[in-house]
């Protein structure tokens, strides 16, 4: 079991569709529910904040890189115990269409059985994300 916390994993998904729709949609707060199940089904501004209540790991808080040119769709989760994590997201382009990848980072503590359970809902957000996507 590795618990050190120093394992990434990048978990990618080809989007059929040109990066600047990918980015624009996925980089829209109010659209995580839709296909951010492992953040929340629901997300409210309040204030400078958004909070998605609720989400697997409870009422969290979440903050997102502002809007930018490189596909940057970078997130901090603050957890209901206080502790921030940084989850690395980027749009990038793939032929005609994009790639989404997300680093999945192991957070120190976690047992290989939850890093692989958390994988699992980084992919099936994912490929909710593509089948948005592409069926609009």
């Amino acid at each position: 079991m590795n618990v050190t916390g120093e394992e990434s994993r990048h978990i990618g998904i080809h989007i059929d569709r040109p990066v600047a729709a990918v980015y624009a949609y996925a980089s829209d707060p109010a659209n995580m529910p839709a296909w951010a199940h492992g953040l929340g089904r629901s997300i409210e501004r309040i204030g400078d904040r958004w909070v998605a209540d609720p989400s697997p790991l409870g009422r969290v808080v979440v903050s997102f890189t502002p809007r930018n040119e490189l596909g940057v769709l970078d997130h901090d989760v603050t957890l209901p115990s206080g502790k921030t994590v940084h989850n690395p997201v980027r749009v990038i382009v793939s032929g005609a269409g994009s790639e989404v990848v997300f680093s999945l980072r192991r957070q120190p503590g976690t047992s290989d059985a939850d890093f692989e359970r958390d994988a699992a809902t980084v992919t099936e957000d994912l490929v909710r994300l593509k089948g948005l996507l592409e069926s609009a």
